[in-house]
């Protein structure tokens, strides 16, 4: 038995050997780069740049979460940001790497850990994966497979844009998988098993699995046209079969789909991207040498290289033999077709869903890279010559030399090519010419698994040194140790569902709410609904990328209007100090009588007060007193620019003394000052938009004095100050507590109250009107809200003592529906298959068994003595 057992092992662990190898080589390389470089969990330097920091840490804290039970919401709706907002989309387009899931293995404040094993695992496994699939278009090695897998797993895709992207990395892991089942469907085999390969690639981020599944049509198609044993018969029903598994295995993440899809047609579009031409050819081909990033003044570019080994066998294919002269245009070919596809605006949108991406062009560069690692793979198992080497190598050097003044092509390209092309080409050839001699065997894979892994590692340490020279991807701190102190502070002062704790100043990341914790209305999303980004700027708060990251109040009245009773503010002069400040606020849910209608136009102060229900606001004529002299017109004040030493205009109004002085100048840039104090203004019309913001207290004089100093010329509102009663705003949010729920419950997507007796007109919630929600009124039918100010209003009618509301993320139930569907066929083509399966062992166990008995007969026929003459026989002849 235990011979048996050791016999099963040993294949077991050969399988696994090459697999294994690449993953750790590939995860082992990374790290050390990091190491090297002193980033983080090796270093003290953050990973956190760009959206890393801004979205994907903080989502996977809300995640984490999740998981533990310890916030509001849950995977339908999520109440902490934006004020309300849906969660669905988000989880299943940002939060579906499976490794994601580890971030419930760690400790909250530790959630940058996991997140970046969401990057490191990734690549591993793409490592591994790749390796299988090598394997399967066409035998060779586990060792060698495993190497070029190691340069497609840190690719310059991977060390350039997908490290920060954990969402991305599955697609890496995607393209080989999708890779593996393209073989399953050109052998006709494991047709269930593929659509479960298939329907994993794109549950787990369908957005990248759709480019590798499209690469992997490519591939497939390529195969089956330099296929030479199969009919035309046999290509189309391998055809037919890649169809069929890909649409069921589609099907199976359909729910990803369908809400991703009604999320993003009611989504705050994205700023207009425009596409402005292929870079230079001279750019794109150095992006083939490993090591290269460009820094900032370099342009966007597809970032391709996979190492050194993989270059100079993808430079000698074109020079090979043995491999035939269509194999090897075929291959070309294809590779040559899809570096164009990538710098040609039809093609370019085909890559990204039909919809031009706003941020680098080439996110389906990885692709690429899988086919150069292919082509790699097919010149080594080929076993090419001296000769045929030489020329690659040659073909290489007329490459770096041509590309030697390009932005990407830096010393770390020159130290990988010459040391690796040192380590790597005399390695090739001795491989070949000394292939029976086992010590020179072994110190070829010693050299080549050198030179791969320090290249690699050399690589991602050179592209990381490189990006971090450029501001933009500076590192945020994100879980630092004021941000746990701020996240401390807000949990003490929690009272959800009475009022909002909101986090406020947005200083550690752009999603503060779900890094921080509380209830505030910053959020950042491809998701965040137009009607939220909508309502919270109509009602004076800001937004960036032109209201895809909304931002909380920071006025008096907007944080009454969303019952936020304490916000977190910067303490002036100290950095990274911050303190919780309590407001005045208004109930969650509160009962008013008939609603106005809704009028266009007005002052933010106005409606902000129709909102609130009561007039709060003076809003004073605003004069210009001094500085240079703007233009008046029906549509505000043009500012003419601050001029020479920054002068600016100043205007004057008169407002009552003690109140609130408040101003909002929604798309004005530069410095505002007044009443002894000064705020900056950022906005840039539609990209940026400033909330209505503090200026200070108006003197015993009524005199309010503001100056707004600016680069260029600028627009104000006509009335661009409001001043605050603050008595008159105390008594209207004491009139709307007095008149809230007697009890309020709120669960994870949904709200219950309980009215006072006999309420009638409307119910208001200080959520923003977005779809999905139906509510009921004392048990009766549900029926969708209407929009008030932005917010949820529910009529009551005469009467009511109960309000329930829900929320439903649209395309949920057509994407269950379509993916039980997909199921239930995956469930009859494999219990069809196990039937003939166990139909044709039957049969041919039969077919054993009539065999042995007719060989069994035969072998006694032969055996068996002759027979003993009848006495007196031989006599009667």
């Amino acid at each position: 038995m235990g011979r048996e057992n050791a016999a099963t092992v040993r294949p077991t662990f050969r399988r696994l050997a090459a697999p294994g190898l690449a993953a750790l080589l590939s995860m082992g390389a990374y790290c050390l780069a990091l190491a090297v470089h002193g980033s983080y969990p090796f270093g003290a330097r953050s990973r956190a740049v760009n959206d890393l920091g801004n979205q994907f840490v903080p989502f996977h804290a809300r995640l984490w979460d999740l998981m533990h039970g310890a916030t509001t919401g849950d995977l339908f709706f999520n109440w902490g940001s934006g004020y309300g907002v849906p969660f669905l989309a988000d989880f299943l387009s940002y939060l579906m790497n499976p490794f994601s899931w580890l971030v419930g293995l760690f400790p909250r404040e530790l959630t940058d850990f996991p997140v970046f094993l969401v990057t490191l695992l990734s690549i591993g496994l793409a490592a591994a994966v790749m390796t299988v699939f090598l394997g399967r278009l066409h035998p060779g090695p586990g060792w060698l497979r495993a190497l070029l897998a190691v340069g497609y797993g840190l690719c310059g895709w991977v060390v350039n844009d997908g490290c920060t992207d954990p969402m991305w990395m599955w697609g890496l892991v995607a393209l080989p998988m999708a890779g593996i089942a393209g073989d399953w469907c050109l052998h006709r085999r494991r047709w269930v098993a593929g659509a479960l390969l298939l329907g994993a690639c794109w549950a787990g981020n369908f957005y990248t699995a759709a480019m590798a599944t499209l690469a992997m049509v490519l591939v497939l198609g390529l195969r089956l046209a330099l296929a030479d044993r199969m009919t035309g018969g046999e290509r189309l029903r391998a055809v037919a079969r890649a169809a069929s598994m890909t649409l069921v295995g589609v099907a199976l993440a359909a729910p990803a789909l369908t809400v991703s899809l009604a999320a993003s047609r009611v989504a705050q579009p994205a700023p207009e991207a425009s596409y402005g031409g292929p870079p230079a050819l001279g750019e794109q081909l150095a992006q083939l040498l490993p090591g290269g990033h460009g820094g900032s003044d370099a342009p966007e570019v597809p970032h391709v290289f996979v190492g050194v080994l993989g270059l100079l066998l993808v430079a000698a294919f074109p020079f090979l033999r043995a491999v035939p002269g269509r194999v090897r245009l075929g291959w070309c070919g294809l590779a040559v077709g899809v570096a164009a596809s990538f710098v040609w605006r039809p093609t370019i949108l085909l890559w990204h869903g039909f919809a031009l991406p706003n941020g680098s062009p080439y996110r389906a560069a990885f692709v690429l890279s899988a086919l150069l690692t292919m082509i790699a793979w097919l010149a080594l198992a080929h076993r090419p010559r001296t000769g045929e080497l030489a020329a690659g190598a040659a073909l290489v050097a007329v490459l770096a030399w041509c590309c030697r003044a390009q932005s990407s092509v830096v010393a770390g390209t020159w130290v990988l090519l010459l040391g690796g092309g040192a380590l790597c080409l005399p390695a090739l050839v001795a491989m070949r010419r000394f292939r029976t001699h086992r010590a020179v065997r072994t110190a070829v894979a010693v050299a080549l698994t050198c030179a791969v892994a320090l290249g690699s590692a050399f690589a991602a340490f050179s592209v990381t040194a490189q990006r971090d020279t450029v501001a933009w991807f500076r590192p945020k701190t994100t879980l630092s140790g004021p941000a746990l102190a701020a996240r401390t502070g807000l949990t003490g002062r929690a009272d959800w569902p009475r009022s909002r704790t909101d986090p406020g100043p947005h200083e550690f990341a752009d999603n503060d709410p779900l890094l921080l914790g509380g209830e505030g209305g910053a959020y950042y999303s491809s998701y965040l609904p137009a009607a939220t980004a909508g309502a919270l700027h109509g009602l004076g708060a800001g937004w960036y990328v032109r209201g895809r990251h909304t931002l909380s109040f920071e006025d008096p009245v907007g944080r009454a209007l969303m019952g936020v009773s304490s916000s977190l503010f910067p303490v002036a002069g100290h950095q990274e100090r911050y303190v919780l400040r309590r407001s005045a606020a208004a109930p969650l849910l509160t009962v008013r009588g008939e609603l106005p209608r809704a009028r266009r136009g007005g002052t933010v102060f106005a409606r902000q007060e129709r909102v609130l229900g009561a007039r709060v606001y003076e809003v004073p004529s605003v004069r210009p007193t001094g500085g240079r002299a703007p233009l008046s017109g029906r549509a505000g004040w043009t500012l003419p620019g601050a001029g020479p030493g920054g002068a600016g205009t100043t205007f004057t109004a008169r407002c009552a003394p003690g109140s609130t002085a408040v101003w909002y100048a929604p798309w004005f840039s530069g410095r505002i000052s007044g009443l002894g104090g000064g705020t900056w203004g950022v906005g840039q019309r539609d990209m940026t938009a400033n909330p209505v913001r503090t200026l200070g207290t108006v003197p015993a004089d009524g005199v309010v004095s503001v100056r707004f100093a600016g680069p260029g010329r600028q627009r104000l509102p006509a009335h661009p100050l409001g001043c605050v009663a603050p008595r008159r705003l105390a008594t209207a949010v004491a009139a709307l507590r007095a008149g809230g729920p007697v009890r309020l419950t709120v669960s994870g997507h949904g709200l219950t109250a309980v009215l006072p007796a006999g309420s009638s007109g409307s119910a208001l919630l200080a959520v923003p009107a977005v779809r999905g929600w139906s509510c009921s009124v004392d048990g009766g039918p549900a029926r969708v809200p209407r929009s008030f100010g932005g917010l949820l209003a529910v009529p009551l009618g005469t009467g009511a003592s109960r309000l329930a509301c829900s929320y439903a993320p649209p395309g949920l139930a057509s994407g269950l529906a379509v993916s039980g569907a997909a199921a239930l066929v995956l469930a009859v083509v494999a219990v069809v298959g196990m039937a003939r399966g166990r139909g044709t062992r039957s049969s041919q166990r039969l077919s054993e068994i009539v065999t042995k008995h007719h060989i069994c007969r035969m072998a006694l026929q032969r055996t068996a003595p002759e027979p003993s003459p009848v006495p007196g026989e031989k006599a009667r002849e």
